[in-house]
C-alpha cells in the first residue's frame, strides 16, 4: 500500500499557511470552520474530466499551482472520474510536501462517498464487478442501494473511507461528505431515511474519533434549495439535530456542500429551511446552525464565465474577466464560506487565485444585485 501521509489539517497548519500566503491575498480571503481551521474563500474542485492520464497530470499541476497561489481547499469525490481524481490529488500533495511548498497540516482536503464508484475506468461487465466489489463481500446488502447508484449504510462508507484515504495517500480525511444524501429520498419513505441518515452519522461520529476523518458533513445538489413540499427536500436543522442526539453537542456535522452562483443564487434568496419558529435561507440556516458552507459550481460550469450584464461589473470593480466576477459574487456572499471551482488547467488556477487578491465586496454595494432584481 502507497503511503500515506500522516496528520491532519490543523488550526496551527492553517493559519501558519494563511500567514505566510498573506502577501499574495487581501483580508477577508480565509475564513475559519469549526476547531479554527483557516480555509481559503475559494477551492478547487475535480469533478470535470476524462478518465484518462492527460487529466490526471493536469490535476496534478492544477493542485500544486493552487496552494502556490494561497488556495488550501481541495475538494473532490470517490467517484470522480472513477476515482481518478483522488489519485491525482494524492500524486500532487505527495510531490508539494516532498518539496516543502505545503505542510500537511495547512491544507484541507475534502472528499465525499455516497455514490457507487467505478475504479478507474467503467468495467465491461458492470453488474458482475458490482457483485464481486460489493455484494459478495456483504459491503452492500441489496436493499441498501437506491436508484441502483446510491448507499450510504454504514459499512459501505467505512468502505468508501478506507478507498479514499488510500487513493488520497492521507491518514485523515479532514472533511468527508455523505454525497447527494437526497437520492435516497426518491426510493425510501422519510422516515426511512432519516432513519438512514442516523445510522450514517453514527459511522460517521465513529470514523471521526478514530481520526479516519475530521469533520462530516452532507454534499447535496437539489436538497437545501427546494421549499420543505419538494420530495427531494433536505432540513438542515433535522440533519444538525440527528447529529446532535448521536453525539451531542461535540458531534461532528460541520459542514455543508450546495450549489450557489448568480445563476443558482436559491441558497441566499430562497428561504427554504425551518430554524425554531423561522423559515429562512440555507445560508442564514446554516450561520445560525454553526455549519460552514462551501459553495459548488460558483462559475456554473463555465456557463458564467461570459456574457455577465454590465451590473456585474459595476458591483464587481476591479477584475478582469467574467469568471472572476461570478467568483467574487460567490465569496462575497453573506454566509458563504469557500467558493469551489472546477480547475485542471493552470491558467484557470491562476485566473481564479487572482480574485483573492481583493477583498469580498461590501454588503453596501453587494446588495445592489438583489434591490435591482426586486426594482
Amino acid at each position: 500500500m502507497a503511503t500515506r501521509l500522516p496528520g491532519r489539517a490543523t488550526a496551527e497548519g492553517t493559519r501558519r499557511y494563511a500567514a505566510r500566503l498573506g502577501a499574495r491575498t487581501a483580508p477577508g480571503h480565509f475564513r475559519e470552520l469549526a476547531g479554527g481551521l483557516a480555509l481559503s474563500s475559494i477551492g478547487l474542485g475535480t469533478y470535470l474530466g476524462p478518465e484518462d492520464g492527460a487529466t490526471d497530470v493536469l490535476y496534478q499541476d492544477a493542485v500544486t499551482r493552487a496552494l502556490e497561489l494561497g488556495l488550501n481547499v481541495v475538494d473532490t469525490a470517490v467517484n470522480y472520474r472513477h476515482q481518478r481524481s483522488e489519485r491525482a490529488i494524492r500524486t500532487a500533495l505527495a510531490g508539494a510536501a516532498a518539496r516543502g511548498l505545503v505542510a500537511r497540516d495547512e491544507v484541507v482536503v475534502a472528499t465525499k462517498g455516497g455514490f457507487i464508484p467505478f475504479d478507474g475506468a467503467v468495467p465491461r461487465d458492470a453488474r458482475g464487478w458490482f457483485t464481486a466489489t460489493y455484494l459478495e463481500p456483504g459491503i452492500v446488502a441489496p436493499g441498501d442501494v437506491a436508484a441502483g447508484i446510491h448507499c450510504m449504510a454504514p459499512r459501505y462508507l467505512a468502505d468508501q473511507i478506507e478507498r479514499s484515504r488510500a487513493n488520497l495517500g492521507l491518514e485523515t480525511l479532514d472533511v468527508y461528505y455523505v454525497h447527494n444524501p437526497e437520492t435516497q429520498l426518491g426510493e425510501v419513505a422519510r422516515p426511512e431515511f432519516l432513519a438512514r441518515i442516523r445510522a450514517a452519522f453514527e459511522a460517521l461520529e465513529q470514523a471521526a474519533g478514530d481520526g479516519r476523518i475530521g469533520v462530516y458533513g452532507a454534499a447535496t445538489w437539489n436538497g437545501c434549495r427546494q421549499d420543505a413540499s419538494a420530495p427531494e427536500h433536505l432540513s438542515l436543522a433535522e440533519l444538525v439535530a440527528v447529529a446532535r442526539e448521536v453525539a451531542g453537542a461535540e458531534h461532528h456535522f460541520r459542514v455543508i456542500q450546495l450549489p450557489y452562483n448568480l445563476a443558482m443564487p436559491e441558497a441566499f434568496t430562497r428561504a427554504t429551511q425551518r430554524v425554531g419558529d423561522e423559515v429562512v435561507s440555507t445560508l442564514e440556516a446554516a450561520r445560525r446552525l454553526g455549519v460552514y458552507v462551501m459553495a459548488s459550481a460558483s462559475v456554473y460550469q463555465g456557463q458564467l464565465s461570459r456574457g455577465l450584464p454590465p451590473l456585474v461589473g459595476e458591483v464587481l470593480p476591479g477584475l478582469a474577466t467574467d469568471a472572476q466576477r461570478a467568483l467574487q459574487f460567490v465569496r462575497s456572499t453573506p454566509g458563504v464560506g469557500t467558493a469551489l471551482v472546477g480547475m485542471k488547467a493552470v491558467a484557470h488556477v491562476e485566473e481564479n487565485a487572482a480574485v483573492a487578491a481583493r477583498p469580498p465586496v461590501a454588503w453596501s454595494e453587494f446588495q445592489r444585485f438583489f434591490s435591482a432584481a426586486d426594482a
